[in-house]
């Protein structure tokens, strides 16, 4: 499944972006206004330079004390960022970001200009269902036509381990 095939990418809103001339100040209150947790740092064209988030505030303005009206965003902003195209493989990001420990992945177009921005939370409503039809095709693919003997194999298993908790929680 590519990332633009999710219903998460083509009902977000625009990204909130700014300009690494930005203050801190002007981007926190941008952040606040949209109840949003990062801001993209970009340039004229749209392309990314960097992500700021409520912890780059915290951790790299106020703990350093830091006048946030005198401190502009490119001086604080993560600038090593990863950044995907719509047409990426999600469970390959999905895997990225949990292995990596970054929770905001910026979607840019085949120029490399912002479109759009996934948060791990866009990722984490990858539902049960969608997960149990991939995993059963590639069952299908890998063992055949046998395959419903590993489902059931591992539907004793994880039930052996629900029961197992249960009853260790609960003795």
């Amino acid at each position: 499944m590519k990332i633009k095939d999710r219903v998460e990418y083509t009902t977000k809103p625009d990204p909130l972006t700014c300009g690494p001339e930005e203050s801190i100040l002007g981007a926190a209150k941008k952040m606040s206004s949209k109840n949003y947790g990062a801001i993209v740092v970009v340039d004229s064209d749209r392309k990314v330079l960097g992500l700021v988030t409520e912890r780059d505030i915290m951790r790299r303005t106020v703990a350093e004390e830091r006048n946030p009206a005198d401190t502009s965003v490119g001086e604080i902003m993560t600038s090593e960022l990863r950044v995907a195209s719509e047409n990426d493989n999600l469970i390959d990001w999905l895997r990225i970001m949990s292995n990596e420990r970054f929770r905001r992945l910026p979607i840019v177009d085949e120029d490399g200009r912002l479109t759009s921005i996934m948060t791990q939370g866009d990722f984490v409503s990858y539902t049960w269902p969608d997960l149990m039809t991939q995993a059963v095709t590639l069952t299908k693919s890998t063992v055949g036509n046998s395959y419903q003997i590993f489902l059931i194999l591992a539907a004793v298993l994880a039930y052996t381990l629900l029961v197992g908790t249960a009853f260790t929680l609960f003795a």
